[in-house]
């Protein structure tokens, strides 16, 4: 693969990435129908500091909660960090380590849910974390094998 390709492929990451980061802070911050939008003074702090608590509630009243709920709370914690996982290798040598791409993704997990909770959108949760740290495990596993086929089929690496 030429240098000006492997460019191009770092910059259109790189863009990617922003637009990601871009899309997570509305969807977490901002996302009107997703329960967030301006916040009240009288608002109370939430926080979960059990691990796997929230996740077990979610999963136990499933049938009440309705797919949506429990799909948003558990699959779009994972879902919203695969691009993280993802796309960082891509654009940064640094993080084809797969120890810093998964502490990077906690780290940012950790980052979003101190956010939450002092400007008290959202919730600190400790069960967030831990499905977002999976989404960037998984992210990062989706771009090895995409890695690997590649190196298989043109046997260099970027």
């Amino acid at each position: 693969m030429s240098e000006k390709i492997k460019r191009m492929i770092r910059l259109a990451g790189s863009i990617l990435f922003v637009v990601y980061i871009l899309l997570l802070i509305y969807f977490l911050f901002f996302a009107e129908w997703y329960g967030r939008g301006p916040v009240a003074i009288e608002r109370e702090y939430h926080y979960n500091l059990q691990p796997f608590y929230e996740i077990r509630r979610f999963w136990n009243y499933r049938n009440q909660l309705g797919f949506r709920a429990v799909f948003l709370n558990l699959a779009g914690n994972v879902i919203g960090f695969l691009p993280f996982g993802f796309i960082l290798p891509v654009i940064s040598r640094w993080f084809r380590n797969f120890g810093m791409t998964v502490c990077s993704g906690f780290f940012l997990s950790v980052l979003i849910e101190c956010i939450q909770l002092y400007s008290k959108v959202g919730s600190f949760d400790v069960d967030d974390m831990i499905l977002n740290t999976l989404g960037a495990v998984l992210g990062y596993l989706l771009y090895a094998i995409c890695d690997w086929i590649r190196r298989k089929k043109h046997g260099k690496k970027i």
